[in-house]
């Protein structure tokens, strides 16, 4: 199964030239069967670029998470205190295998209407 995750565009560019291999949540999908990532980036681009194989899914206490990313979390630790901020847990989808689109797609080629804030389940 996939999901489709809104990304903004300098770590959707991170993901795909391979610097970062963590993407950070504050919440996680429920359904285990979930497999890949397609990846929406966000505004300015506006496109589906690609997407990933989920090689797994870490949720620990927030310092817990960045000690076991940091090296290819992509981000600054600045960033990821301030996006974790007041949260006692974090999770990290630890990227697999990339497969960036010869031609970027757009969410009308899934059928759906508006960027998710979060993800949104796909029909595979």
């Amino acid at each position: 199964m996939k999901v489709l995750l809104s990304i903004k565009p300098e770590f959707a560019d991170k993901i795909f030239n391979g610097t970062k291999k963590y993407e950070f949540r504050k919440s996680i999908f429920k359904n285990k069967d979930v497999d890949t990532v397609v990846v929406y980036v966000s505004s300015p681009w506006k496109y589906i670029i690609g997407e990933f194989k989920i090689d797994a899914i870490l949720c620990d206490n927030v310092d817990k998470i960045w000690k076991q990313t940091q090296d290819f979390s992509g981000i600054s630790e600045d960033f990821y205190r301030m996006y974790f901020e007041n949260k006692t847990s974090a999770y990290a989808i630890k990227i697999g295998h990339v497969t960036k689109f010869k031609k970027f797609k757009r969410l009308s080629d899934y059928h759906i209407n508006h960027a998710p804030q979060s993800f949104v389940y796909l029909r595979t």
